[in-house]
C-alpha cells in the first residue's frame, strides 16, 4: 500500500463522476423549464377594462399562435383550448378576493363558456380510454385511474393564478384555457371575456362585471392566427 493512500479521499474521488452526473441531470432539467413573460399593470394590454371608482382593471391577453407560448408543457392550442391570460391590477387600498369569481369567454353568437376545468382538457387532449372507469369483479363501485395528466397540473402550477387574492397595490394574473373548437371562426372576432362576482376581501362589497372586448386585442395583433379564418 502506497504511503500516501487515503481511503477518504479514494471514496471521494470514486463519487466525483456520480455528483457530477447528478449536478448535470438539475442544470439541464433548470434549462427544459421555461417561464411565462412577467406580467404587466393590466392597463397596459390592449383588451381591457378600467373600473376607476373600484380601482380595478382587468386585460385579457389570448396566446393563439404556439410559438408565442412555447412555454406550456402540451399543445393545448393545437387541440382547440385557447389560452387567455388574465391580468388583474388593483390599484386600490384594499384587499380582492376572487374565490367566486367568473371568467366567462362571451362569443359573437352570445354563447357562454366557462374556462375548462383539468378534466375537460386532461380529456379533450389525451384518448378517452385513459379515463374510463376500470370495474373489478365482485366490486360495484367503478375504480377511475388518476384522470389528470400530471402535465396539465405542472402548467397550472406554473402558469395558472397563484391565489385567490389581489392585495392592494399589486397585480395577479394567471392563463385560463377555453374550449374554442366548437366556436365560429374566427373565435375572438367580436367575442368577449367576462368576469363578474369580484369581491371585496371582508366579502361585504360586489364589484360590477366587467367586460373585455377581444376585438381590441384583434386590432392590436393584426397578423395574429386569431385575425385570418381556419382552413
Amino acid at each position: 500500500m502506497s504511503a500516501h493512500y487515503n481511503p477518504r479521499r479514494s471514496h471521494i474521488a470514486a463519487l466525483l463522476p456520480i455528483i457530477a452526473a447528478a449536478f448535470l441531470c438539475l442544470t439541464v432539467r433548470a434549462a427544459d423549464h421555461k417561464s411565462a413573460p412577467p406580467a404587466k399593470s393590466a392597463a397596459t394590454y390592449p383588451a381591457n377594462d378600467t373600473h376607476p371608482d373600484e380601482h380595478l382593471t382587468i386585460a385579457a391577453d389570448p396566446c393563439d399562435d404556439p410559438k408565442l407560448c412555447a412555454f406550456f408543457r402540451l399543445p393545448y392550442i393545437q387541440h382547440g383550448l385557447l389560452p387567455i391570460r388574465v391580468i388583474l391590477t388593483n390599484d386600490g387600498d384594499r384587499a380582492l378576493q376572487l374565490d367566486d369569481a367568473r371568467f366567462q369567454f362571451i362569443t359573437a353568437a352570445n354563447d357562454t363558456l366557462p374556462a375548462a376545468t383539468e378534466d375537460e382538457i386532461n380529456r379533450r387532449i389525451f384518448t378517452l380510454h385513459s379515463t374510463q372507469p376500470i370495474r373489478i369483479p365482485l366490486i360495484p363501485i367503478p375504480i377511475k385511474r388518476t384522470p389528470i395528466d400530471k402535465k396539465i397540473t405542472q402548467d397550472d402550477d406554473d402558469f395558472g393564478f397563484q391565489g385567490t387574492i389581489v392585495n392592494a397595490h399589486s397585480t395577479l394574473a394567471g392563463y385560463l384555457f377555453y374550449d374554442i373548437k366548437g366556436v365560429d371562426d374566427p373565435a375572438l372576432l367580436h367575442a368577449q371575456l367576462y368576469v363578474k362576482m369580484i369581491h371585496t376581501l371582508d366579502g361585504k362589497q360586489e364589484l360590477f362585471a366587467f367586460t373585455i372586448p377581444f376585438d381590441k386585442w384583434l386590432a392590436a395583433n393584426p397578423n395574429a392566427p386569431s385575425n385570418h379564418p381556419r382552413r
